[in-house]
């Protein structure tokens, strides 16, 4: 069966706005009031609205508890009379935040107004365009919009690889790990003699020389929002992020967050803190972004990876923000959620294999989306407010970035245009290529594109089957999936979403390298950087070769195509992501830490980790008024409690000695936030 390119889409009906209605209290970061409430789509969720409400009536919803409501605690009235009046209209009704209190990071929210987005649900027989039309009219309501549930663009499935062939790749070796499939991994390592005609030397991700430097840093959080991630699996379990104030499989809100049990990341789809991965049509696509990432290095089984460590050095974590599962495809209720959570529990990074129809796509072949930026800006708010907070609040202006990296797969619908959210000037967009530096056949390509990494061309390497390979693994992605989808554990897949996790890996590579170095960069600063230090493949869509030829469909046995190289010349971003210019720009980049200031609560305490931001064995720490905050260094750890509110200077001495700012906090207020 022919593997088809592995992207998630959402597939939508195009929105468009109402026509004008009043507003009374019209906001200034929010759109024109023609623009309250979208055209009813195709894929609304029955009985579901997301509903922002005008700052006016904020402190209304705090005093009728809704503020403390989340996905496990529904109120069944807002406090706000006209809101309740239509409410009390609609049967079975229940009101909860869209992002659940986050004590640690809630002044951060209600700073970018997330606090104000809330969902309605409702009986499923009541007309949703109806409630939501009642709702759009009242001047308390600043925005309404659907629900709706994300897609996959085809019925994908990976190609395994057999228990026979990963016995005979054991018996290869490799210069770098000792992980056996290293050597049929040519977007890590390419030797170009894979066949001398359609493999480049060096047309990979350049990380064996990167490897030298750095090969992860475990203060480095991926989160990925796909299908859940294997966390049993042996070469994805040790890189996995841990919630160390969670307890496995617990039902209780043990830290806080406003998630219960989410020791690994969280099943936003199932709104429970255990992963899943064997749902009816679940594709292991997350388990496979994820081994691209950091699967476990030298460990002797299986693949290598970008940033997965080396022996017992530890490299990047894995957080499973699930937003697909099988069958049970999630809404844009649980994306936004995910991507509040990634940036509130430690992630820089958001790798998203997933988007909507580029709006240049071929009408014949696909229902083309979003063309330009105004358009996804427009009908989408609460996405973008989501991905805005990532941007601006994920790491830390005292950490190794300021700020979060979104990156998008860029589409595979062979468009002149990436698609959307990765289109977006904010984020990454990633198109593919194959083993040689050209473009992957099925690529989108064009304005909005900004970076390329290998995503695999099974079309382009069909005539090299034979008796050992088969059609989907010579010049495919080899990464982890879970057994039920491969026995070994192992499979191919391609797409531009195979092509995104590569730029994820070495992003993190890079940031795991300045953690080391103790750099720090702002998140605009760190994406230049990973623009600036690409390969150039320009020179590839030229020449004898200008003609790329492919077949289809082997089987059925489909015509020879070809594409026009020339086409894509000056289109594929600022060229081939490459980890070892990367890190090598990083050594003269970014500005040295130096140890942050420290905020604790009254009666609480904070954790700081002096080696993150200084050379030293061993540490001592002295406090100027121990009346108002006290610290000790233990295990390399310095603790610092919190004895009454005020503020106290301090010092911290290793390799140097630093000055910092001791803020004790009073407790939290009425409304559990500081």
């Amino acid at each position: 069966m022919k593997m088809k390119r592995f992207i998630y889409i959402f597939i939508s009906a195009f929105l468009l706005a109402l026509p004008a209605c009043s507003v009374e209290n019209p906001q200034t970061d929010m759109e024109s009031s023609d623009q309250k409430m979208p055209q009813m789509s195709e894929d609304a969720v029955a009985g579901q609205l997301l509903v922002r409400f005008d700052p006016s009536v904020s402190d209304i919803l705090d005093k009728a508890g809704v503020t403390k409501s989340g996905p496990s605690r529904p109120m069944t009235r807002s406090g706000v009379i006209s809101v309740d009046e239509v409410l009390d209209l609609v049967e079975g009704c229940r009101i909860e935040r869209v992002f659940p209190v986050d004590n640690r990071t809630e002044a951060k929210a209600r700073e970018e107004g997330l606090h104000l987005w809330y969902v309605v649900r409702f009986d499923e027989s009541r007309p949703l365009e109806e409630v939501a039309s009642s709702l759009s009219r009242l001047g308390e309501v600043s925005r309404v919009e659907y629900n709706r549930t994300l897609k996959r663009a085809s019925d994908v499935k990976a190609v395994p690889l057999s228990m026979e062939r990963m016995r005979q790749m054991a018996r290869m070796s490799s210069d770098s790990f000792n992980d056996p499939l290293l050597s049929d991994q040519w977007h890590l390592v390419n030797e170009g003699n894979l066949r001398p005609t359609k493999f480049v030397k060096g047309a990979d991700v350049q990380v064996e020389k990167a490897w030298e430097l750095s090969t992860g840093d475990p203060s480095i959080i991926v989160a990925v929002l796909d299908e859940g991630v294997d966390v049993r699996h042996p070469d994805l379990a040790g890189s996995l992020w841990v919630n160390e104030g969670e307890i496995w499989g617990s039902h209780e809100d043990n830290d806080g967050n406003g998630y219960t049990g989410d020791i690994h990341g969280y099943n936003f789809v199932g709104d429970h803190g255990m992963i899943s991965i064997n749902s009816v049509y679940d594709t292991g696509h997350g388990s496979h972004v994820a081994g691209v990432i950091a699967a476990v290095n030298n460990n002797g089984i299986g693949i290598s990876s970008i940033a997965g460590g080396n022996a017992d050095v530890p490299g990047v974590r894995i957080m499973s923000c699930q937003i697909f599962s099988g069958a049970y495809a999630g809404t844009v209720l649980e994306e936004v959620r995910a991507i509040k959570y990634a940036a509130d529990n430690g992630a820089v990074i958001l790798q998203c294999s997933w988007g909507y129809i580029s709006g240049a796509a071929n009408p014949y072949e696909w229902t083309p989306q979003y063309a330009t930026d105004e358009e996804w800006e427009t009908y989408n708010v609460l996405e973008r407010k989501a991905l805005d907070y990532f941007i601006h609040n994920a790491g830390s202006p005292d950490g190794v970035i300021d700020g979060g990296l979104v990156i998008f797969a860029g589409g595979n619908e062979a468009a002149p245009a990436a698609s959307y959210p990765g289109a977006y000037p904010d984020f990454v967009a990633v198109a593919a290529t194959a083993g040689d530096f050209t473009p992957a056949v099925y690529s989108n390509y064009g304005p909005g594109t900004t970076i390329s990494a290998p995503g695999g061309d099974q079309d382009y390497y069909w005539d090299y089957a034979d008796a050992t390979h088969k059609v989907g693994e010579i010049g495919c992605i080899l990464s982890t999936v879970p057994a039920h989808i491969s026995e070994s554990g192992y499979a191919y897949m391609e797409g531009t979403s195979m092509a995104c996790p590569h730029v994820s890996g070495v992003a993190a590579l890079g940031l795991s390298y300045a953690a080391q170095l103790r750099k720090h960069f702002t998140a605009e600063e760190f994406k230049a950087l990973l623009y600036e230090t690409c390969t150039p493949i320009d020179q590839y869509m030229s020449g004898p070769k200008q003609y790329k030829k492919y077949v289809i469909d082997l089987f059925e046995s489909a015509p020879m195509m070809q594409i026009d190289l020339d086409d894509f010349r000056g289109k594929m971003g600022h060229g081939q992501v490459n980890a070892y210019a990367l890190l090598n720009a990083v050594k003269g980049a970014g500005t040295d830490m130096t140890f942050p200031n420290l905020f604790v609560q009254e009666g609480g305490q904070v954790t700081a980790v002096p080696s993150m931001y200084m050379e030293g064995d061993s540490f001592t720490v002295t406090v100027k008024d121990t009346d108002i905050a006290t610290a000790e260094i233990v295990g390399g750890k310095m603790i610092v409690k919190g004895v009454k509110a005020g503020q106290t200077e301090a010092e911290v001495t290793g390799s140097r000695s630093d000055r910092f700012v001791i803020t004790v906090r009073s407790s939290a207020g009425g409304n559990g936030w500081l």
